[in-house]
């Protein structure tokens, strides 16, 4: 018990740790996005000062009422689905095994070594058993919601703050451009780190956060620009 309790532990720090790493990610992103446009229309350092704090306000609390809202769905979706679960395996047992089973010879398991694993899981907890193989998640393993909003409400500002400070403290001459490569630098960053977080290729999520984070400021300094002349 010791040890599920280690896992489950671990399980929702990573689901806060995403939620961390995805508000600093969109902080970076949503005021890089801001500041340069505004920079494409103004050379006011107070312009963009207070377009880029009034976005990271914004931003902040937009972000943790998100995470707030969100896993607090998820959190109902699950707990229907325990509950789907519980009256499944009341109504019909041998249904449910059979759908286990079936699940595990889809993964690979041998007929055999399938039917003994369902009986050896069924027979210790058919609950959790069913849920995991059914649904994919492990009951009793929940983010918390405010520890998510808390995360996001934290990181996003921190992350909110690199293009703010660099679009403000560089020569006008060289801003725009300063600010771009720390902005890439630092989705390079959450790139990697949100697809070690979600076991995904991480080359992948470097150059789709990278890209994503120029094509946002490209269009924004381009539309400030338009504005500004």
């Amino acid at each position: 018990m010791a040890q599920n309790a280690k896992k489950k532990t671990l399980a929702q720090k990573i689901n806060v740790m995403r939620a961390a790493v995805m508000g600093a990610n969109d902080g970076i992103v949503s005021v890089a996005g801001i500041v340069i446009g505004v920079a494409g229309a103004t050379s006011s350092n107070f312009a963009i000062f207070i377009s880029g704090i009034s976005g990271m306000l914004a931003g902040t609390v937009s972000m943790a009422m998100g995470e707030f809202v969100s896993v607090n769905t998820q959190k109902d979706s699950q707990r229907n689905a325990i509950s789907h679960q519980k009256q499944a395996l009341a109504d019909s047992y041998d249904h449910e095994f059979n759908t286990v089973q079936q699940k595990l010879v889809s993964d690979g398991i041998t007929a055999d070594l399938a039917e003994q694993a369902t009986k050896e899981m069924m027979n210790k907890d058919p609950l959790k058993t069913s849920v995991r193989q059914k649904y994919g998640f492990n009951v009793g393993e929940y983010t918390n919601p405010l520890s998510a909003a808390i995360a996001s409400m934290i990181s996003f500002p921190t992350g909110s703050i690199l293009p703010l400070v660099a679009i403000t403290t560089f020569p006008s001459s060289i801003r725009v451009l300063a600010t771009g490569i720390a902005v890439i630098i630092a989705l390079a960053i959450t790139g990697y780190s949100a697809a070690k977080l979600g076991n995904s290729n991480t080359t992948r999520g470097i150059i789709r956060n990278v890209v994503s984070g120029i094509l946002t400021m490209i269009v924004t300094y381009t539309i400030g620009t338009l504005i500004g002349s």
